[in-house]
């Protein structure tokens, strides 16, 4: 199974964010295909030093990475992306990570 990790720092005004995120962002995202599971914090992010300026990390599970390739030339996985823009338009803060993964 591959992953897509998306790690959000604290915006300027969180509750904006968590609305458009939740609201718009997840059910657009819900319809990329070959999406397997959609994962997302629950609560504070912490490091094992103390708090961090991380306010949101979603974990998109897909078959192989060829699957997230595929999906985000979707025009699903388009306005996703196109999306993310808009609730987070500061890429410098924003941070994906794309790795298949093997139980070890």
């Amino acid at each position: 199974m591959a992953r897509m990790v998306v790690i959000y720092p604290t915006p300027k005004n969180v509750e904006e964010f968590d609305r458009h995120y939740f609201e718009i962002h997840v059910p657009l995202a819900k319809k990329i295909p070959g999406l397997r599971k959609y994962e997302v914090n629950d609560g504070p992010i912490a490091t094992p030093i103390g708090s961090t300026t991380i306010h949101r990390i979603g974990t998109l599970y897909f078959d192989d990475l060829a699957a997230i390739e595929k999906a985000f030339a979707s025009s699903e996985g388009q306005a996703a992306g196109a999306d993310r823009r808009i609730f987070a338009p500061d890429d410098s803060g924003v941070q994906m990570f794309l790795f298949d993964n093997k139980e070890v």
